[in-house]
């Protein structure tokens, strides 16, 4: 029978028949599947190798007619042609499905099951919430972007946009997230190439910035009795990482001392920072925190089930404050010169080197007790020293916090400094 509109719209289903295909005597393999409950649909079957294959090309009426034939045609030419049109339809239709906001919780999961080099499973806490804010917050433009088509001149102008509004280190941030992304998309075959590969990284500059003491002074004035208050203030005293201090475990916490395990550090190794006076008094003035469910978290900061967040929001309020309060906001700067700082302070102070230089392996020349208190590890610890010197210089560093300490609230109470520079050797 050849279908049209007319002889379509007078078929019905034979008699004893819950299912019926009626093919089309002109174009092979077109169709008008009819159904016991009264569904009408155009069909295309054809037949590759010793596969039978069925496509829908929609609801059978007067209106889809044409389209249905037409699209039946076409099929049947690239069968002729060796080809699979259903195949090419059903990866199609899960390539539509695998839009960039739908792979990266895909991606993400699989950070977090993934085992690390050091032997440990997923990605620090800190880590994954820098990659998801990369990834959701920074890449929004490419999220209703199916992956496999995002070209690598989508990658530049999320970038270059990145680079405009939030600076260009962390544009390459943002680059390294999504490079990690499409790297593991081609392991998964969602995409054939990455097109982060070809994309102009960003130069970056190596800061020097050093607050001078009225800045330290503005800065610690200006902060609220809050947990981004206290988180800053016991970097300002401590010189540690912002993420080991916004992760901050109650267990971490030995009398005067915090004992960062291996898996919390950047060198992978434990870390023992001993507490000065008011740094300690911070962390005791912090109460027991707890979960939407009730559960009382490990976490000294933070709310929900992860560490402190929301820094962004809180370094702009801080910023305005000072503004506010010294008539002129604080030339650009960030919270790791707070790092930087206490390591310039502490040499200023006269802190001496210690012989173990391989605690934190450094070659600049920097005084090793500071090296020891910032946990660094570069330097001539990376070799057979590394093996036999394991000191943590507990009572170095601890010396060399509490003179930096009193030292700081000299500066931020506009006293005379307790402290005299030591004499060096």
């Amino acid at each position: 029978m050849k279908l049209s509109v007319k002889t379509t719209g007078a078929l019905k289903l034979s008699a004893g028949k819950q299912d019926e295909i009626v093919f089309d005597d002109v174009i092979p393999g077109f169709g008008l599947r009819l159904r016991e409950g009264g569904s009408r649909t155009f069909v295309f079957q054809y037949k590759l190798g010793a596969k039978q294959r069925r496509m829908v090309l929609g609801k059978a009426n007067a209106s889809t007619f044409d389209a249905a034939r037409k699209s039946a045609k076409k099929h049947y030419a690239r069968v002729q042609l060796g080809e699979d049109p259903a195949s090419d339809k059903a990866e199609k239709k899960a390539k539509a499905a695998h839009t960039f906001d739908a792979v990266v919780p895909l991606f993400t999961e699989w950070q977090q099951t993934r085992t690390r080099k050091n032997g440990s499973v997923g990605l620090k806490p800190r880590s994954l919430v820098e990659i998801e804010r990369h990834l959701l917050s920074h890449a929004k433009p490419l999220h209703k972007l199916q992956v496999a088509n995002i070209k690598r001149a989508d990658i530049a102008t999320c970038i270059a946009t990145v680079a405009k509004s939030g600076g260009e280190v962390t544009a390459n941030r943002v680059r390294s997230s999504l490079s990690s992304l499409f790297s593991w998309a081609m392991t998964e075959g969602l995409v054939e190439a990455n097109p982060v590969i070809g994309t102009r990284r960003n130069e970056e500059k190596e800061r020097e910035r050093v607050l001078s003491p009225n800045e330290l002074s503005l800065i610690w004035k200006a902060l609220l009795d809050d947990q981004y208050g206290a988180i800053v203030k016991l970097l300002m005293l401590t010189g540690q990482r912002k993420g080991e201090i916004a992760g901050l475990q109650w267990p971490e916490l030995r009398d005067d001392m915090i004992v960062l395990p291996p898996e919390r550090t950047k060198n992978h190794r434990e870390h023992i920072i001993p507490l000065s006076v008011p740094a300690r008094a911070i962390l005791d003035a912090q109460p027991k925190r707890a979960t939407a469910d009730g559960k009382m978290r490990e976490l000294i900061f933070g709310f929900g089930e992860g560490p402190f967040s929301g820094w962004s929001g809180c370094k702009e309020d801080l910023d305005k404050r000072i503004a506010e309060t010294n008539g002129k906001p604080i030339a650009e700067w960030v919270l790791h010169d707070l790092r930087r700082t206490v390591a310039t302070r502490m040499a200023d102070l006269g802190i001496q080197p210690h012989v173990i230089e391989a605690v934190l392996n450094h070659t600049s020349g920097v005084q090793l007790v500071i090296e020891g208190v910032l946990n660094h590890t570069t330097g001539h610890k990376a070799g057979v020293a590394g093996i036999y010197n394991r000191s943590t210089y507990e009572r170095e560093k601890r010396i060399a916090l509490e003179l930096w300490a009193d030292d700081l609230l000299a500066i931020v109470e506009g006293r005379e400094s307790k402290v005299t520079a030591l004499r060096r050797a």
